[in-house]
């Protein structure tokens, strides 16, 4: 998935459909001059409805069309017949979209399963004039007006749904390792922040088995408070299953690194230690033997009790452990 097609952040205008009219017919035959009022309902107005689909996994449909309009309910008729109602607009989409409304940031919905959510529902119909006959008023000449849909704007924000969420600095090989473990193409470079928009790929494993991964964009320190990609990066990790912390090889202080990621997820929600998680040791190419042994052993000492596995997307050394590891972690 390139990062040119994911789109996870749009603002959209909707409007449910209008009640239909009531009626105000009277019943009329050739021997019934006054059969009196047999006005009907009118019918609803259509809803506007979020269908989470787990075939999509971007809010890409969004970037042409982005207002939705329900049909108005139909207005009533004689011998009480109830207008037809409006029919619902269902918009279809990703597992895992949460809906805001856009003025007051109020999330009104999270999209996680294949279900239907009725974001703005459609204005009841009128009721017809025969409701309102009484023993002082025989011939009610009125009925309701249907009651309008409404109008509003929302935010739907997608946050990635993955198995797998890859944490790391930028430049530490996130990009790269999912690139050797799938046939996703995300943007490689050597300079920060290559990866603007969440990559996927499915990871295939023993025994016909898969799982996705997810290549966020890098973090950096103080992400929490906003600095840098920040919440953007943040509020995808929140949905992943397992993370991957991903720390070069040729780091100045790996255990730092490692303590500052899980500070700045811990500070943006400390729920987020409740995931599995085991540490990636990437660029394990670029060591000579001594320098590879020496860092082993740190690791050892540092993340006590921690799977890590120490790996190169270049060289392929270390993949086929650390897909082990992970597929151990996602069924624990």
């Amino acid at each position: 998935m390139t990062e040119g097609n994911f789109i996870d952040y749009v603002k959209v205008h909707v409007t449910s459909g209008n009640g239909g009219r009531g009626s105000t017919h009277f019943h009329r035959e050739k021997y019934i001059t006054k059969g009196g009022p047999d006005g009907g309902d009118g019918g609803r107005g259509g809803h506007i409805i979020l269908r989470g689909d787990k075939n999509l996994w971007t809010l890409i449909s969004f970037k042409f069309k982005r207002h939705f309009n329900a049909e108005h309910g139909f207005s009533g008729s004689k011998s009480r017949s109830t207008g037809a109602d409006g029919t619902d607009v269902i918009i279809p989409v990703p597992l895992g979209t949460v809906v805001l409304d856009a003025e007051t940031k109020e999330r009104i919905a999270e999209i996680t399963t294949e279900e239907d959510v009725i974001i703005t529902p459609g204005g009841m119909g009128g009721r017809g004039n025969w409701h309102f006959k009484t023993s002082t008023n025989q011939a009610p000449r009125y009925a309701q007006p249907g009651r309008e849909g409404t109008s509003r704007d929302i935010i739907l924000e997608l946050k990635v749904l993955a198995d797998v969420g890859l944490v790391g600095f930028p430049n530490a090989g996130k990009s790269t390792l999912l690139s050797a473990l799938t046939s996703a193409k995300p943007k490689i470079a050597d300079y920060p922040f290559t990866t603007l928009k969440p990559n996927l790929g499915i990871v295939a494993n023993r025994d016909y088995t898969s799982f996705v991964m997810a290549d966020i964009p890098g973090i950096i320190e103080g992400a929490a408070e906003g600095k840098g990609l920040g919440h953007y990066f943040l509020r995808h990790i929140e949905r992943n299953s397992v993370l991957l912390y991903v720390i070069p090889a040729d780091a100045d202080d790996i255990n730092k690194q490692f303590t500052i990621l899980k500070s700045e997820l811990t500070r943006y929600n400390p729920e987020l230690l409740d995931k599995h998680f085991m540490i990636g040791i990437s660029k394990s190419d670029l060591l000579d033997e001594e320098l590879y042994e020496a860092i082993e052993n740190e690791c050892k000492t540092a993340f006590s009790g921690i799977p890590f596995v120490l790996f190169s997307s270049v060289t392929q050394h270390g993949l086929t452990e650390l897909k082990d590891n992970l597929w151990k972690l996602l069924n624990d």
